[in-house]
């Protein structure tokens, strides 16, 4: 479903991709990790189409999508900060993002599961962090996608919020959609990913499941096996 080529992508002298190859077969659930500066959140900004990249290719279903941007119709995108304008109350954000984005939605049961009717009048400047990261969750799966785009989605969750955005992102990876997540928790990682993504200095140093990870670098530790794979790359 997504296939780079030979990504490359520089921010006046630093080399933030060096030339990045990566296939990503549709259906399952993808995490994208490594240390910051590594290059995630710019390789997920390409794809996005929010950093033009310097040389290369990236192809969604065999189309180029580079300098394009109707393809942004068929992504859902999490970011990872949840910065909306403070004024606006949850109702009209949900609101202003449908009328921006005229495709059928599921934002009621969305809001009931997440626990955000009281909430819906208040403006959101006047929120806490979880519960503006509750709304921002609603808008990203309340529209139906075949990619979805999670970056760091735990931040400032509940226990229980928690559960039920795991539960939320295996149900998508059901209907055979594909998820992409950055995150630094790597019990999230280890309990619900199909596959890693390492990038290092802008490069991919393993692609596979949890448990050829943990094999080739012989840890039975998730955080410890990424660990290893650092360290055996400044070694």
């Amino acid at each position: 479903m997504i296939e780079i080529k030979k990504l490359h992508k520089k921010f006046g002298k630093l080399t933030v991709l060096d030339g990045l190859d990566l296939t990503i077969n549709q259906g399952g659930i993808f995490a994208i990790l490594g240390p910051n500066g590594s290059g995630k959140t710019t390789l997920i900004k390409s794809i996005l189409g929010m950093v033009v990249p310097n040389k290369g290719e990236i192809l969604l279903d065999n189309k180029s999508v580079l300098k394009k941007w109707n393809y942004r119709n068929d992504i859902n995108y999490l970011p990872q900060i949840a910065n909306f304008p403070a004024n606006l109350s949850v109702k009209e954000l949900i609101a202003m993002v449908k009328n921006l984005r005229p495709k059928p939605s599921n934002e009621e049961e969305l809001i009931q599961l997440f626990g955000l009717s009281p909430f819906l009048k208040k403006k959101l400047g006047n929120l806490s962090g979880g519960t503006k990261q509750k709304v921002n969750l609603v808008l990203t799966f309340m529209f139906d996608s075949d990619l979805i785009i999670l970056d760091e989605p735990t931040t400032g969750l509940d226990p229980i919020a928690l559960i039920h955005l795991k539960n939320l992102i295996n149900k998508e990876k059901e209907k055979g959609k594909t998820i992409l997540i950055t995150t630094h928790i790597m019990s999230l990682v280890d309990e619900i990913a199909d596959e890693i993504v390492f990038l290092l200095d802008g490069k991919i140093y393993f692609k596979g499941s949890v448990i050829a990870l943990k094999k080739q670098t012989e840890q039975d530790n998730l955080e410890h096996a990424i660990a290893n794979l650092i360290s055996k790359q400044y070694a």
